[in-house]
């Protein structure tokens, strides 16, 4: 029974597709003026991994993820650069492709451009202009008028006095209300412009996803997922626009990632202190990057730094030496089985690639104690169902430029790694490091003198 985490009903919930087998998940993608960066790959890789379990569950799913490919950034960055906005967009969207493509994500079934729905965007508008939702300000938008859609607010939490009294509430004296927010944006001297009932002008950011998502998915679809710095303004508005215009629910569950941080700030490249994928597959092989994201469970924070990283290889390197030492025999998964059951547990409690992740190593262990191909070849099976240890074990240790075991110094950072956690009583992550050294081959001794280790 696979449960979600539903922001909307802020609990986990039982999932039930609105058609039998099948599933529409919509996700917002990337604005394409410049390199995406780790918080990007997240958003990649997490919806990725939801993607693949899905499918592997037997749902035939319908996955968009969008492009946006017209704003403010776009405008200003063509500009800056002498070059037009197309040029620019479809650079970086070839750039965006071969960083998802590295990190091992599949294509979406669909990746519209918010260029190519303007006429569905102007649809959606007009009719919520005819629901009394909409209005033509005097300084030629056209905007939302918050106050009169009852349900605003339901996604965030926030109240409209709240909202009212908070700091992201704008001052624009064409407004009716502080509070609402731009449907269309009105033509400004050397801006792209499009025509419409209400002037030439251009869409605003969050009716191209209530667009987009609708003409693609329906008005009414299953999940809606993206980072949680979306959740207000950009979800919400999008719930009140969807929800105003076409009079009906508009989505079942939302699911939203955690943030990458950088010194317990959300990386982004507002603040600054970005990396950019390129920046970080330069130093690392593109599935330690992956290992690392879907180690966390993906609505925690992800904190970033060489120091992960190179943690994520050290045990990313364990399983591969597993597949290296113990060769494989192809198996067919069977989802009875012990780790098998334990490991689609895990994925069917909200997605919860940390804990799939904990049941690769014990597998891993037990392959090495064994010596099983049967269970080396589970052990890789599994994995790919998120991607996963799909490289030939001798490929990947070369790429990586691993040793051909894990060295003493590392060794013994693990054990004092592993004392730390169970002094702090985070047994979860002793046991964890237990099962990484376990799956290269370093058996612990604990005793009431420490722990001592020997090579199995």
């Amino acid at each position: 029974m696979l449960k979600i985490f539903n922001s909307l009903k802020r609990e986990k919930q039982v999932f039930e597709p609105i058609e039998a087998n099948k599933v529409r998940m919509y996700v917002c993608g990337m604005t394409v003026y410049d390199y995406c960066h780790l918080g990007h790959a997240r958003v990649m890789v997490v919806f990725d991994m939801v993607y693949r379990w899905l499918r592997t569950r037997g749902y035939e799913v319908t996955y968009v993820r969008n492009i946006t490919d017209i704003d403010d950034k776009i405008i200003r960055r063509a500009a800056e650069n002498g070059e037009s906005i197309q040029q620019l967009t479809d650079r970086f969207i070839g750039f965006m492709h071969e960083d998802a493509d590295a990190l091992g994500v599949l294509r979406p079934d669909h990746e519209p451009r918010a260029t190519e729905y303007v006429p569905q965007m102007l649809e959606l508008i007009g009719k919520l202009e005819a629901n009394g939702l909409a209005y033509l300000a005097a300084d030629g938008d056209v905007n939302y008028a918050v106050r009169k859609f009852p349900g605003y607010g339901k996604l965030s939490g926030k109240s409209l006095d709240d909202l009212r009294a908070g700091e992201r509430v704008e001052v624009d004296t064409a407004k009716q209300d502080p509070l609402d927010f731009v449907l269309w944006k009105h033509a400004k001297p050397g801006e792209p412009a499009w025509a419409s009932p209400w002037g030439e002008g251009r869409p605003g950011w969050h009716i191209e996803c209530s667009a987009m998502s609708s003409s693609l998915l329906g008005k009414h679809f299953d999940i809606h997922g993206g980072g949680q710095d979306l959740q207000f303004p950009h979800h919400e508005n999008e719930i009140a626009q969807s929800e105003g215009a076409n009079c009906c629910g508009y989505v079942n569950y939302w699911m939203h990632n955690g943030f990458v941080r950088v010194d317990n700030e959300k990386m982004s490249k507002s603040l600054g202190n970005f990396f950019t994928i390129r920046e970080v597959l330069k130093k690392f092989d593109a599935e330690v990057v992956r290992f690392f994201i879907l180690r966390a469970h993906y609505r925690s924070p992800l904190n970033y730094s060489d120091a992960h990283l190179d943690d994520a290889k050290r045990s990313l390197d364990g399983l591969y030496f597993t597949l290296r030492d113990v060769p494989q025999v192809p198996v067919a998964i069977d989802w009875k089985q012990d780790f098998a059951a334990r490991f689609a547990a895990a994925l069917n409690e909200d997605f919860d690639s940390h804990g799939a992740i904990a049941v690769l190593f014990e597998l891993a262990a037990e392959a090495n104690r064994q010596k099983s191909g049967e269970l080396s070849g589970l052990l890789k099976a599994l994995a790919g169902v998120i991607g996963l240890l799909e490289r030939a074990p001798q490929a990947y240790l070369r790429a990586g430029g691993a040793a051909d075991g894990i060295d003493e110094d590392t060794v013994e950072a693990l054990i004092a790694s592993r004392a730390a956690a169970k002094k702090a009583r985070d047994f979860a992550e002793a046991d964890r490091i237990r099962d990484e050294l376990k799956a290269a081959g370093i058996v612990l001794d604990d005793s009431p003198q420490g722990t001592t280790w020997r090579r199995a």
